[in-house]
């Protein structure tokens, strides 16, 4: 049970309207107490940690100087947004924050109004708000203000690039706040970073420009075209100056910084100044993220989502893993360097995920071989083709749901030219607390159409690592594997490797009565199910785990298509366009008309929660399974009393 605030100001604001009644002298006040009401809920309900800390001053200020909820606040990810949430009327529910029916995990228009635009994946915050500040032009709210904030990770991503691009040419007042603390999850990687880390201008220059060309403007010296060209001119002349070229200005967006994006006063009295600046701005900030707690701030990667944790000592609460499974993270990282040495071909990518795919060990041991190519999946599936069309064999592990933002370079600059690059797609499945945006559910449907590809899901293990194996031998072409988050079933997950047989997949149970064909880990759960399902009806069923979604085992579902009547599949992606829906029109195109029951995510947004409760919620856990496979015991043999006595 969540214990009652104790804090003098921040008990005090329910919403923006009452931070903007204080005086900007209590702003200080008010961040230490939001940074502490934030240690203190997420000590003992997790989430992402370290970036909200870091954003605490900018929330404050941005609440202050604009009038949200009328004016519009992008952010990026949303990973920082926690201080926003608890200044917009949900404080007292935040300690529901990533629970079932609790407060969403990432920024949602559903859940407030003061939540601009569905937050999740990275770098669409510029793209969006440029959007919404046309459609203010458009509409004539000439007084409504649209802010983006985009983190320096985030300005990895292509979609960043095109939304500067766009609003350097777009009539727009677009102010894009650049979050800039060299951090994305890991440590930021690339030329932006490293610009981004050398830029520096006066802030008095900017401050006596503003000055001068507002006294202009009324003056009636200076019209929006000439303005332009002031700011071209004045831009060559700072650059000369500096002698470094700055970016932004280069595109003609007005640019401000860097300053101490911690020191709240000055913030705010920056926003003031250029809060009604026509045209597009940037303001650049040096944040540090985990800002006010120690160990985050020494340690940012390890505490963007660091588990239950005490906020005093700040020591993390880490569960005692002995004797248990290990991750099919670490299960991939492993077998990957153990590849690796075996094969000088293969190098590993990863878009700004190293720690959280296990890429880390593969760069740990062979540095030089290894590719974090920050937020941009898009780029990192091009990138892998390339080497691929000159002889290097990459595995390229990307999170399911991030994958989608990769879906043309897979078609066109991969699957088309055959290239052998080996997709490794984790956290496929229902995710957890990170809700919709998250969830690994939609990559076997959207996939599965794409000609030349292989795609394949292990049951466990052993069998991620010998399809590990299987992709890395000559001519596989695209191969890709989708494995959950969370531990695999076997403790001793160490095994030979061996070839799978491509598009074969395996008898699990005999049986007599109908078949369960299930593909992936939750199979297992599967298995479970109908060990109880027999038992309970005396039905003798079979159990067969497809392994291949692509190339089917036509084989396999021939013997299934003549040997049952009635059929059942199960999977842990989205129903329509799955594995379910190939075996139907697998069943349709050879003539079988078997009873096909389709076990799967349904046709909706899967919301938050802990993995099991999802999956519970869903029906497909071993109580959800079972009742299905109860219910369709007594549809396809109603005849027999035993099912019959069943409550179902």
């Amino acid at each position: 049970m969540k214990n009652e605030p104790t804090y003098n100001l921040l008990k005090t604001i329910d919403y923006p309207e009452d931070l903007r009644r204080l005086d900007a002298e209590r702003l200080p006040d008010i961040c230490d107490e939001l940074r502490q009401d934030i240690i203190k809920e997420l000590s003992c309900n997790p989430g992402h940690f370290a970036a909200s800390l870091g954003t605490v001053e900018l929330t404050v200020a941005l609440h202050y100087v604009y009038n949200t909820p009328y004016d519009r606040i992008v952010w990026d990810v949303g990973h920082q947004a926690y201080g926003h949430k608890i200044l917009t009327g949900r404080r007292e529910a935040f300690f529901t924050n990533r629970k079932l029916g609790g407060i969403r995990p990432f920024p949602s228009p559903e859940e407030s109004e003061y939540d601009t635009f569905t937050c999740g994946h990275a770098s669409n915050s510029i793209s969006a708000a440029l959007g919404m500040s046309v459609a203010a032009s458009q509409k004539g709210e000439k007084d409504r203000h649209v802010v983006a904030v985009i983190g320096d990770g985030s300005m990895s991503g292509g979609l960043a690039f095109e939304g500067l691009n766009n609003a350097s040419t777009t009539p727009n007042n677009l102010l894009i706040i650049l979050n800039d603390n060299e951090m994305a999850i890991d440590r930021s990687v690339g030329g932006m970073k490293q610009y981004l880390f050398n830029l520096t201008t006066s802030n008095r220059y900017n401050q006596l420009r503003f000055r001068a060309s507002r006294i202009l403007f009324k003056l009636g010296i200076l019209n929006e075209e000439r303005r332009k060209a002031l700011i071209r001119f004045g831009n060559s002349l700072k650059s000369m100056a500096a002698q470094q070229q700055n970016i932004f200005e280069g595109m003609n967006i007005r640019y401000f910084g860097p300053i101490d994006g911690h020191d709240v006063k000055n913030l705010t009295r920056v926003l003031h100044d250029i809060k009604d600046m026509k045209g597009p701005k940037i303001l650049h900030l040096h944040t540090t993220k985990g800002k006010g707690f120690a160990p985050a701030e020494k340690h940012a990667t390890e505490w963007h989502a660091p588990g239950k944790f005490d906020p005093v000592t700040g020591k993390r609460f880490v569960t005692n893993t002995d004797g248990m499974p290990p991750l099919y993270q670490d299960v991939f990282g492993n077998t990957l360097v153990e590849l690796a040495k075996a094969n000088s071909k293969i190098v590993g990518v990863t878009p700004a995920m190293p720690s959280g795919c296990s890429m880390n060990i593969l760069m740990s041991k062979m540095p030089k071989r290894a590719f974090d190519v920050g937020i941009a999946e898009g780029h990192a599936v091009t990138f892998s083709g390339g080497m691929a069309k000159d002889g290097l064999l990459p595995f390229c592990n990307i999170y399911s749901s991030f994958m989608q933002r990769a879906y043309d370079n897979i078609i066109h600059d991969v699957a088309i030219q055959k290239l052998n690059v080996v997709f490794c797609l984790d956290r496929a499945g229902l995710v957890g607390e990170d809700g919709p945006t998250h969830h690994g559910v939609f990559d076997m449907a959207c996939l599965r159409p794409v000609p030349n590809l292989t795609i394949a899901s292990p049951m466990d293990e052993h069998e991620l690592r010998r399809l590990m194996y299987t992709a890395q031998l000559p001519d596989k072409g695209p191969f890709v594997i989708r494995y959950p988050r969370g531990r695999g079933v076997l403790v001793d997950w160490q095994c030979s490797l061996e070839e799978v047989p491509v598009g074969k997949g395996r008898k699990l149970r005999d049986g007599k009565d109908f078949a369960v064909i299930s593909i992936g880990p939750i199979g297992n759960t599967a298995a479970r199910a109908i060990e109880q399902a027999e038992i309970k009806t005396g039905l003798s069923i079979a159990h067969y785990d497809l392994r291949f979604l692509k190339p089917l085992d036509e084989e396999l579902l021939h013997e299934v298509a003549r040997k049952f009547r009635h059929i059942i599949t199960i999977e842990d992606g989205i129903i329509k366009g799955g594995m379910g829906s190939a075996i139907l029109e697998f069943m349709a195109d050879n003539g079988y008309n078997p009873t096909v029951k389709r076990i799967g995510i349904l046709d909706q947004f899967v919301e938050h929660g802990c993995v099991n409760q999802l999956y519970h919620l869903c029906s497909m856990d071993e109580e959800g399974l079972l009742k299905t496979l109860l219910k369709q015991c007594h549809i396809f043999a109603p005849c027999l009393t035993e099912i019959k006595e069943l409550n179902i």
